[in-house]
């Protein structure tokens, strides 16, 4: 087993991917679980609060309706939006960061 090291991995190594899926896993997450609470947050709202989501507004739509016709497909995409930049920003991050190490790692010899 190798020992650990306080120095960032090699872009190219197993360490380096393993802690870039790790972090991006955690984003994974996070995101899966902001889209789950869309998606079952409207069906939950239309079983406790009927009456609510039964109101018309715009247009003569119901608030369910108006919130799935207007509200749940945006709020979908900028959920993606931002996986997909942030998991772009955490690569970039970690490409710099080891690119930092081996300049710096070039400097002292």
């Amino acid at each position: 087993m190798p020992k650990p090291t306080s120095e960032k991995p090699d872009m190219h190594s197993e360490e380096f991917l393993q802690s870039l899926m790790r972090k991006q896993l955690k984003l994974s997450i996070a995101c899966a679980l902001a889209f789950l609470v869309v998606l079952l947050g409207l069906p939950l709202a239309n079983y406790f609060w009927p009456e609510l989501m039964a109101t018309r507004v715009l247009g003569g739509f119901t608030l369910t309706w108006f919130m799935l016709g207007i509200g749940f497909f945006p709020t979908v995409w900028c959920i993606a939006f931002y996986f997909i930049r942030r998991s772009i920003a955490l690569e970039e991050e970690e490409a710099a960061e080891v690119s930092r190490e081996g300049t710096k790692e070039a400097k002292e010899q």
